[in-house]
């Protein structure tokens, strides 16, 4: 059985407690590996390679930081097929879909080559009688991210990538369903040039992320996965005195307007509805049609769509929509909710519950589930199902329709399809949602913008990437500098103004 330690000091490190979590193949339901789950010492010589490494990497300039991310971003280049193989066969996705984590993660890499820029300061002239005002940003120490199953490569780096250009340390626990993805980013990350210990993985449970939230080092945590768990870490880490960027559930709705397109609008729920078999935090799980008319004609386009999906391991080629579920018991909590959609009346559509792949019966794979007629108060829409299910919900008009998402308690992504200029411009002005889509279905932005959702979406003040990630990871220090003049004054005992 294959082991997959730590990665601590720029080195693989054997797991030492004694206890290990199994990583599977969903596509196959057999265990492939087993993964330490990390004892308090081996998080503590985690943390201590890292602090000892900070000062030296934070006191190199930033533009030879920025190589170091430059020869990162050739290296995902070179190894993209490696990682997405690697990828795909503990989490499942097909390989187009784990080349797209890589290259999502890639790019917030190649935005923090940018740091020489980004960390520039602000500078006043004479803000006094020969005094001058400057600000620096400089980087908070160790920090560290807790992050999902559901993007091994891209969300590790959108934390790690903007942390180390800022200059800090970083310890990454991810998930230990998919955990070989990350430890190859710290060795390629080595292999670009950074210095040993700045980057260090370490495998593990709860223990492990409550070791990272009461240690006194680690200044700051970036955190991605459930609701419960993002307000606990939030909890935790600003009662230790930490910084927190913690990122929850999500309830995406895309409504869809009387003048859309809705081959387009049926095209783009597929998609963002079924892909990753809706494993994702920006999967469109509601789909709110305006008017009678709108509702059937989108039902009527969407069932054959939903029957047609081709369902498969990623061995099985690059035209498979998507695979198995991560794990037995992420299936079984999919299909529970389905059944409870039928029990409270919804009307199912397409159900892809008795899905069986020939040749694969023991994987975690399930078909695409479309409801109709599904209300407010079912469980199917107040949850988020991370599965391949999409609830129709009916709305008589567009001020129907915009409350739905409104009064949502999640407020991660939502889209609209319309043709008007006037309804889509009400709607991003209106809508209380972080990210939105204007016959856009997934959102996500790109790197040199902010990704973070509102309400029970987002815990923190600062979002992920983009300007906000460096704001996160560095401090502003501010400087008043007065150069003697010559002239004595005496002794001043008034609190400075400007005179």
């Amino acid at each position: 059985m294959r082991k997959i330690g730590h990665f601590i000091g720029g080195k693989h490190v054997e797991g030492t407690s004694g206890r290990y979590a199994d990583v599977f193949n969903p596509a196959t339901g057999e265990v492939e590996a087993q993964v330490a789950l990390a004892s308090q010492e081996e998080m503590d010589a985690a943390i201590a390679n890292a602090a000892a490494a900070q000062p030296a990497w934070a006191a190199t300039n930033p533009q030879r930081r920025a190589r170091v991310m430059m020869k990162f971003v050739d290296l995902l280049n070179r190894d993209m097929d490696k990682l997405a193989e690697a990828l795909s066969r503990e989490h499942g996705k097909t390989l187009p879909d784990a080349k797209g984590d890589v290259i999502r993660g890639l790019e917030v890499a190649e935005f923090c080559i940018g740091a020489p820029h980004l960390l520039k300061g602000e500078f006043s002239e004479g803000a006094g009688p020969g005094i001058d005002m400057y600000s620096m940003r400089q980087p908070l120490g160790v920090v560290a991210g807790i992050t999902p199953f559901n993007f091994p490569a891209m969300i590790p780096m959108w934390k790690f990538c903007p942390a180390i250009a800022c200059g800090n340390s970083f310890i990454l626990k991810p998930s230990e369903r998919d955990p070989s993805v990350p430890i190859m980013l710290a060795e390629l990350m080595i292999e670009a040039g950074l210095p040993e210990g700045v980057l260090n993985v370490v495998n593990g449970d709860k223990s492990a992320v409550d070791a990272i939230l009461d240690d006194e080092t680690i200044q700051a945590v970036g955190f991605v996965g459930s609701t419960p768990i993002a307000q606990y870490v939030y909890a935790r880490a600003t009662a230790s005195g930490k910084r927190a960027q913690c990122f929850g559930g999500a309830k995406n709705h895309m409504i869809i307007m009387p003048d859309a397109d809705l081959d387009q609008a049926a095209d783009a729920l597929i998609g963002a509805g079924y892909g990753a078999a809706g494993e994702r935090c920006m999967a469109v799980s509601v789909a709110v049609p305006v008017g009678e008319s709108t509702a059937n004609a989108l039902i009527e386009k969407l069932a054959p769509k939903v029957e047609a999906l081709k369902i498969g391991p990623y061995t099985a080629g690059n035209d498979v929509d998507f695979g198995p579920l991560v794990t037995k018991e992420a299936l079984a909590r999919v299909k529970g909710l389905v059944d409870q959609g039928v029990k409270e009346g919804a009307k199912l559509v397409v159900d892809g519950r008795d899905f069986s792949m020939q040749g694969y019966e023991n994987g975690f794979f399930m078909g695409g589930c479309l409801f109709d007629n599904v209300t407010k108060d079912m469980e199917i829409y107040k949850t988020e199902i991370f599965g391949p299910v999409l609830s129709v919900v009916r709305a008589e008009n567009y001020e129907e329709a915009l409350e739905l998402p409104l009064s949502h308690e999640y407020g991660n992504g939502t889209a609209i399809f319309t043709r008007d200029g006037d309804t889509a411009r009400d709607f991003a002005s209106r809508i209380n949602i972080g990210m939105v889509g204007i016959n856009v279905p997934i959102p996500v932005p790109l790197a040199y913008h902010t990704f973070g959702g509102w309400k029970k979406s987002g815990f923190g003040d600062l979002n992920q990437h983009g300007p906000d990630g460096f704001k996160f990871y560095t401090r502003t220090k501010t400087v008043t500098s007065r150069w003697p003049s010559g002239l004595k004054d005496g002794a001043e005992f008034v609190i400075p103004t400007m005179k």
